[in-house]
């Protein structure tokens, strides 16, 4: 009876509000809350769809080497180091079973498709369709990503999970953009845990570097470039109330005007480092308000040392192991089904690779102890 009463405390949408009489017969109290359960947490109930009867999660990997650098090189070798430097045999280990492992391809028939920020929302486009040929709650997915770039794609396949709320076609097959589908079918409503040293919050008109890989979340929310984020298949935009950041500490200043002009809410360095009660306050807010939420890892939010000679790395960071812990709090929570670690570059050594497993065996730790 302890732990009913605790769930419906602790991990339940905060919006709504409980009454649990300790008088009350207890076999009735029992049923009483198991009811208010069944009503009001579906969620918690179906989201362990993809947890085998032998308590396995069912795990899709998805590897995304494309980036969007219009200076740098179209395909990056981060997705490939991770898949091959061991996380196939430790997934196993921490009591997943590995799906299927599926690589993010330019389709034969767009190749000759040029422009950095086109072919990469293009690749976004074929991520998506992976990602949508499997139904809500079916399978956990773990994303080995480029960078950046692929959290459109990442939304885009969460938003229309399932054969029925793929976008739809023309007469010859094609999705149609700019035409989402209605009723029952309407795409998901799509949450964002943002964890990055940086906030890809920057738009055309204020970015300093010019570069697409510091506008991919203003792009989400559809601030701009809204004929890409189309293409890539996520229509509509999402909400910027559905974005929570993490980690983030280095913007440029017209960039956090545009964050704190936002609905956008915010988890602290000190929050990380201490995996504090904000991130579980952040976690009932979005599982009250989305469907379904995407948790994006850039590594750049570690701590330096953690990451030897990353390009983008920043101070002051969390350590893998702190971040690990936040990671059990968030994935505790049902909504929460699926990860992104972004941005290994491609000189990474060890110790770096170390540090993506922890933080993804974290994220296991968390669905295991629901």
């Amino acid at each position: 009876m302890g732990k009913c009463v605790d769930y419906l405390k602790k991990y339940l949408p905060l919006q709504h509000t409980y009454t649990v009489n300790m008088k009350e017969n207890p076999m009735r109290r029992t049923l009483r809350c198991f009811m208010i359960i069944l009503i009001m947490a579906p969620g918690w109930i179906s989201a362990q769809a993809y947890i085998t009867p032998g308590g396995d999660i069912k795990v899709v990997v998805i590897k995304d080497p494309y980036s969007d650098s219009r200076t740098g090189p179209e395909l990056l070798k981060g997705p490939d180091l991770l898949a091959s430097g061991g996380l196939v045999e430790k997934l196993p280990e921490w009591g997943c079973k590995i799906e299927a492992i599926l690589d993010v391809k330019m389709p034969p028939e767009l190749e000759r498709e040029y422009g950095e920020w086109n072919r990469a929302s293009l690749t976004n486009r074929t991520m998506g369709k992976m990602m949508y040929a499997y139904d809500k709650d079916e399978v956990f997915f773990i994303g080995l990503l480029s960078g950046s770039k692929s959290v459109i794609g990442m939304l885009a396949g969460l938003q229309h999970l399932g054969p029925g709320r793929a976008p739809l076609k023309d007469s010859q097959g094609r999705d149609i953009i700019g035409l989402p589908r209605l009723g029952e079918a309407k795409p998901l409503k799509v949450g964002l845990i943002w964890i990055s040293a940086r906030a890809a919050f920057n738009t055309p008109d204020i970015s300093v570097e010019g570069n697409m890989g510091g506008m991919n979340v203003a792009v989400a929310a559809g601030l701009s470039n809204a004929t890409l984020r189309m293409q890539a298949g996520l229509d509509p935009p999402i909400s910027t109330k559905f974005i929570v950041m993490a980690g983030v500490r280095d913007t440029n200043p017209y960039e956090q005007f545009n964050i704190d002009n936002s609905f956008i809410e915010t988890i602290s360095i000190v929050d990380l480092k201490h995996n504090s009660e904000n991130i579980k306050k952040q976690m009932k807010r979005l599982s009250g308000l989305t469907d379904i939420l995407f948790v994006h890892v850039d590594l750049s939010v570690l701590d330096p040392s953690e990451i030897p000679g990353h390009p983008h790395a920043v101070p002051h960071g969390p350590t893998s192991d702190e971040l690990a812990a936040c990671l059990e709090t968030i994935f505790f929570f049902p909504k929460a089904a699926t990860l992104g670690i972004a941005s290994l570059h491609d000189e990474a050594d060890e110790v770096s690779i170390k540090a993506a497993y922890r933080l993804i065996e974290g994220a296991v730790k968390g669905i295991k102890n629901r």
